[in-house]
């Protein structure tokens, strides 16, 4: 090999190793970035699903502190929707349920 492609060759080398060290970094990131977003996203998914288990509860035994665990239940749902946790769609049927299950329940009460 010609030393002068030899020059060549070595230097292109270096650069693409320059290139995958700052990759790395931002790999690195993004991780870390996503792992944070993924444990923020369980929680609040989690804590929407409790308060409407919990809700669906008390709306089953028929207990007066019904309403105000729709409320929560509701707020969470919104919550989660406007964050982008779940979908808007989703968050809207999920609470239709719940108001149909209330509205059953106070109807037959």
């Amino acid at each position: 090999m010609p030393p002068l492609l030899a020059l060549c060759y070595t230097r292109r080398m270096s650069r693409q190793h320059q290139r995958t060290t700052e990759n790395k970094h931002k790999v690195d990131k993004r991780h870390r970035t996503s792992e944070q977003r993924r444990e923020r996203n369980q929680a609040a998914k989690s804590r929407a699903r409790t308060l409407i288990s919990r809700a669906r509860r008390t709306i089953r035994t028929g207990e007066p502190t019904a309403e105000q665990e729709l409320r929560a239940a509701v707020s969470a749902l919104d919550s989660a929707a406007s964050k982008g946790i779940i979908h808007r769609n989703n968050a809207a049927r999920r609470k239709a349920r719940l108001m149909r299950a209330v509205a059953k329940a106070t109807q037959s009460a």
